[in-house]
């Protein structure tokens, strides 16, 4: 039983027969071969290559480039001429002698003038293909005419020639294929009808060279090449990745990779997935060469950012968002399985994540409940060190003393998180709502009254991480620069696994003022653009502020819950004296109902209670009275309030004369 010839074997038979065919006319050239014979060989080989084309789908190698980089019949001649001295050892000698020169062990311009018909003047014009998409090189040495130089053909397309279609060598160190090999052909209706869409654009030019660029937009990564790798295989392409930061600056070389890019995409059927989401906010120069990059370099191209960016070329954007909480949902499920209760519907609540990490938490973890949230809390931790302090919540509902109407506004706030899930989405307010779907609060009261300790408290119910905002890192005198900060802070933030606690807030969140001078104005901008953030926020963020009044009076709508932190009363400050030492603290004859006599803060009380501890231990005694009052005093002398010298005696039953 016969086996029919793969394309690769006919494609080399038709190599093989094209290089007799060249070996046969350089020999006539130096008239090496006996009179006739060459001529029968020249039949030869040109009717073993017609046979071999005629039954050959798709045609051969070199007939596919002389078609697609639109290739003379001498332009092809010349190109197969040169990528001869890499196939046959035997073509250098023969063009040495054909020359008349031993130097000369290479092809030339003027060679294949004289053993090719329909020779072109042009055909090593800049313009042409054969230099314009660097099928080959020309080494031409200083004061060498043109026609003289050595000829060669570039590696990549004498591979092609052979049957060999692998991505150019120069561009494998910049390029990642992204592969679909574990692809999974089902998305979320949402996703699905983004990559729908994607594939419509292209498919609405027809030709790959004239496609536009599609500009991915959005802040999830894992989403943007998840819509593009169902692009590519929906129009049967290979992926392939490029960083915008690794394009290069000096024109050549950028001129250098896009041709290059531009002849890959002629070669094979391939797509480039240009990734700039590494970039927060592009400068004017990233832009030029990206934009420089795509007017050269043809082909599908999809451009990922996270916001759109202002280049030349003809395209389109297109918004990619992460799945919906419901769509999210189903995929924790599909991938814990129908036994995992209520977790997806917890996690989904809560957290905000691509479809890429729910599959590797899934598979990675095991379905513990707890186990799963710290991993969704690990993967979901913000990327925002330099703006915000992490901070380790240690507090918890016994450890906070509050008015009974405060306390309960605080338990109501930890309650619309915890149950954000099921409002929005089980009963329909986020099919109503495009904004104001996350949670803000304003913590308002004198410095040391638990606006901080609040904060950790609600962290610790709710077992979130909990971040406070340095305004110092933010708050930049540069214009422009606070904005790109916050939106650093709360794009990092919308996965959901964190608080964000901003203190001090009124130097952040004031009020606008009439716009007198240029300054005025862009303060106004930047307290503008913080009030349409906070209302599309999804978390939870926390406004802490002991001047409410400095607040710009349009916060007041876009605050959920509005907590005041009164200054403690004497029952407060007893219950606060009365838990404040931990358990393993030695104590000794402490009175909490006089220590509450002494007019201070819950966070003064923690700062004596420390202080009083270290007296303690320097003394090598358990914290007494008189310990505790001493420490007091250094509190009020901190605090440079007068002193009442009446609360600081204590009585012989405590351990003290009167």
């Amino acid at each position: 039983m016969s086996v029919e010839p793969s394309w690769e074997d006919r494609n080399g038979q038709f190599l093989s027969a094209a290089l007799r065919w060249l070996r046969a006319l350089l020999g006539r050239q130096v008239q090496t071969a006996v009179p006739g014979s060459v001529d029968e060989e020249l039949d030869r080989a040109i009717a073993e290559m017609a046979e071999l084309a005629a039954g050959m789908e798709p045609p051969p190698a070199l007939a596919i480039l002389a078609t697609r980089f639109g290739l003379s019949r001498f332009e092809e001649e010349i190109l197969l001429l040169c990528a001869a001295m890499e196939l046959d050892t035997r073509i250098a000698g023969l063009c040495a002698q054909a020359q008349g020169d031993a130097s000369r062990p290479y092809p030339t311009f003027a060679l294949a003038l004289t053993v090719f018909a329909d020779g072109a003047w042009d055909a090593l014009s800049p313009e042409r293909p054969l230099r314009y998409w660097r099928l080959l090189e020309i080494n031409q040495a200083p004061g060498q005419p043109l026609t003289g130089s050595a000829l060669r053909a570039d590696e990549r397309i004498v591979n092609f020639l052979k049957g060999l279609n692998v991505l150019d060598e120069r561009l494998s160190p910049m390029l990642l294929a992204v592969g679909d090999a574990e692809l999974d052909p089902s998305l979320p209706a949402s996703t699905e009808a983004t990559v729908a869409r994607v594939v419509q654009l292209l498919q609405q030019h027809g030709r790959p060279d004239r496609a536009p660029v599609v500009q991915l937009v959005g802040a999830d990564a894992d989403s943007k090449t998840l819509v593009a790798q169902h692009v590519a295989a929906r129009a049967d392409l290979d992926l392939y990745r490029l960083p915008t930061g690794l394009l290069p600056d000096q024109v050549g070389e950028l001129e250098t990779l896009s041709r290059l890019w531009h002849r890959e995409t002629l070669l094979r059927p391939v797509c480039l997935y240009l990734d700039g989401d590494e970039i927060e906010g592009p400068t004017q120069q990233e832009t030029q060469r990206v934009d420089r990059f795509l007017s050269r370099a043809a082909g599908i191209t999809m451009l990922a950012v996270r916001e759109s960016w202002p280049v030349g070329r003809p395209g389109t954007v297109v918004d990619v968002h992460r799945p919906t909480p419901a769509e999210q949902k189903a995929a924790w499920t599909a991938a814990l399985g129908l036994g995992a209760g209520e977790a997806p519907a917890l996690l989904a609540g809560q957290f905000d994540l691509s479809l890429k990490v729910i599959d590797d938490i899934a598979r990675g973890v095991p379905a513990d409940p707890q186990d799963l949230w710290d991993a969704c809390l690990a993967q979901a931790r913000p990327r925002m060190e330099s703006l915000a302090e992490r901070l380790e919540p240690k507090a918890t509902w016994a450890d906070i003393v509050l008015p009974a109407a405060e306390l309960k506004l605080l338990t109501q706030l930890a309650a619309q998180v915890r149950n954000r899930s099921t409002v929005y989405d089980g009963w329909g307010f986020r099919r109503k709502m495009t904004r104001g779907l996350g949670i803000t609060a304003l913590f308002a009261g004198q410095s040391g009254t638990g606006k901080t300790m609040a904060a950790e408290v609600l962290a610790n119910d709710l077992r979130l991480s909990l971040y406070r905002i340095d305004l110092s890192a933010v708050v930049s005198k540069y214009v422009g620069e606070t904005p790109k900060n916050l939106r650093k802070v709360f794009d990092a933030a919308e996965t959901g696994g964190a608080i964000l606690f901003f203190d001090e807030a009124d130097a952040l969140f004031g009020k606008r003022t009439e716009a007198k001078e240029s300054l005025d104005r862009y303060a106004n901008v930047e307290i503008n653009y913080l009030l349409q953030r906070m209302e599309a926020y999804r978390g939870l963020a926390v406004l802490a502020t002991n001047m409410k009044s400095a607040l710009d009076p349009a916060f007041a709508r876009r605050i959920r819950f509005n907590v005041d932190f009164p200054y403690p009363g004497a029952v407060e400050r007893r219950t606060i004296w009365a838990n404040v030492f931990p358990a393993d603290t030695p104590l000794a004859g402490l009175d909490p109902d006089k220590l509450a006599r002494l007019n201070l803060t819950g966070g003064s009380i923690h700062n004596v209670a420390l202080n009083a501890a270290f007296l303690a231990a320097a003394a090598g005694s358990s914290v007494t009275m008189p310990i505790v009052l001493e420490a007091a005093r250094i509190e009020f002398r901190k605090l440079e309030k007068p002193i009442n010298e009446a609360d600081f005696q204590v009585d012989a039953a405590h351990g003290a004369a009167a």
